[in-house]
């Protein structure tokens, strides 16, 4: 990657140009930060397991119709992605509580939320990604009515396709963020998602034991990180067992 040009790097991943117009390749890094980075550290793997687990999921998202900018997998680390207009928004489904909503709201954590709800936080790491409401979201032009509607749909069919597809595994789906893009193609634009979708953006809980098998095992210094991903992708049957993930990760 070092010939191609970097066209962003966040946290976790970085972006490069693409090979051809309209293309990037993302870079998944074996960075695990947490707290607005505040706490950072490498975690042998993670990246592999990453992008195996997100290239997984949104082939699923793009063959039941979830418009995705994801094109196809590179190699370990690496996808061919769409080139977006990123939306500076992290949307949050929740469906149990857990992280922040407990902590604002006072409600336990591990308690079933009474519906799904959707939150919008504004990307901006010097704020600490605030959480905003809709009025805020328009009122300064962050995206359209429109924009919003495509975002809460989108959003709500792919948590109900992920709580079904990790519940068949024994898995709960606490939370998850997302993110959302514009793609343009010629006159027409879509709201498409963006990013990833892997235990790094989800948090997953076993159905049994509600043993975490995501990022909070580093944010609570838990343990077991690489361990914990490369069980979600066994469970989900991307390989033949844990070991075998953890053999590829490192």
């Amino acid at each position: 990657m070092s010939r191609r040009k970097k066209i962003y790097e966040g946290k976790a991943k970085v972006l490069y140009e693409g090979p051809e117009p309209g293309t990037l390749i993302q870079y998944f890094k074996d960075d695990a930060t947490a707290f607005n980075a505040e706490k950072h550290a490498v975690i042998e793997g993670k990246g592999v397991l990453n992008n195996r687990i997100s290239e997984f999921i949104m082939t699923n998202l793009n063959a039941i119709g979830v418009p995705t900018h994801f094109i196809r997998r590179v190699n370990m680390r690496e996808q061919l992605i769409h080139e977006l207009e990123i939306i500076p928004l992290e949307v949050v489904v929740r469906n149990v509580a857990a992280g922040s909503i407990s902590k604002r709201l006072g409600i336990p954590e591990g308690d079933q939320l009474p519906r799904s709800i959707v939150e919008f936080y504004f990307k901006n790491d010097a704020l600490g990604d605030p959480l905003v409401s809709e009025e805020h979201i328009t009122a300064f032009n962050w995206a359209s009515t429109q924009e919003l509607d495509d975002i809460m749909a989108l959003a709500l069919r792919v948590n109900d396709y992920l709580c079904g597809m990790f519940g068949g595994v024994g898995i709960r789906l606490i939370d998850f963020k997302l993110e959302f893009g514009r793609m343009y193609e010629g006159e027409m634009v879509r709201t498409v998602l963006a990013d990833e979708v892997s235990p790094d953006s989800c948090r997953l809980w076993d159905a049994q034991t509600n043993k975490k098998l995501d990022k909070d095992r580093f944010r609570q210094d838990l343990g077991g990180l690489s361990e914990a991903y490369a069980e979600v992708a066994t469970r989900l049957g991307i390989f033949r067992d844990p070991n075998s993930a953890l053999a590829e990760g490192s």
